[in-house]
Order: structure tokens, then C-alpha cells, then sequence
């Protein structure tokens, strides 16, 4: 199996998002599917890029929520925007029809589960 970059956004999609004034790591709950599906990526081998929309003040207790919860990654991306986040990449020139970008909306605070990842 090729390593996938999985990119995932966290308020609301790992974690049920709070404001950021308001997040506590030893309070936070996991969303239904996140540490289950996260974990199974990770030991698959993929590369695991959390996004958030969180201040880079806020990086070691996003660090410390992320290991409390048991939700793994390589790398976390603080401060994007908070509006549409669109993924750009190019395709194969050896196998066309290999699927090389795939976009996932989910319902926000629902979890993971139910999407076939």
C-alpha cells in the first residue's frame, strides 16, 4: 500500500470543538472515530498533518490534547483560515487514473465514522 498524506482539521472534526479561550486538554472529548481511525493510518504508515485554525499560542496544549487523547500525527499546521480549505496536486504521468487528491466534508461535532475511511 503507497503512504497517503492525510491532512485533518481538528475543532469539530477530531474533537468537539470549543471556543479557543474555553480548551482544556484534560477535558476534551475525542469525536466518535477519530482515535480509532487516526491510530489505524498511522500504524498503516500514512503521514498524518493536523490542521487547525487554532493560534500558535495555543501549540503545546493542542500537543498535550492530541497525546491525552491518544489521536496520532506527524505534523500540526496552526493558524489557518477558518473558510474553505481547498487541496491542490497534481496527478500521475505513469497511471492516470490514480486517484491522488481526495476531499472528505464531515458534519461537524458527528466524528469519523461512517465516511469508509
Amino acid at each position: 500500500m503507497k503512504q497517503k498524506t492525510i491532512f485533518s482539521d481538528i475543532d469539530g472534526t477530531l474533537v468537539h470543538q470549543v471556543n479557543f479561550e474555553n480548551i482544556d486538554p484534560f477535558t476534551s472529548k475525542a469525536l466518535p472515530g477519530a482515535v480509532e481511525i487516526l491510530t489505524k493510518m498511522y500504524k498503516q504508515g500514512h503521514h498524518i498533518v493536523l490542521t487547525t485554525a487554532r493560534p500558535e499560542s495555543l501549540r503545546e496544549v493542542t500537543i498535550e490534547e492530541m497525546d491525552l487523547l491518544g489521536i496520532p500525527f506527524h505534523q500540526l499546521v496552526m493558524g489557518i483560515g477558518r473558510s474553505e480549505r481547498i487541496l491542490i496536486n497534481n496527478t500521475s504521468t505513469k497511471n492516470p487514473k490514480e486517484k491522488r487528491a481526495t476531499a472528505i466534508e464531515v458534519q461537524k461535532n458527528i466524528g469519523l465514522e461512517g465516511y469508509g475511511l
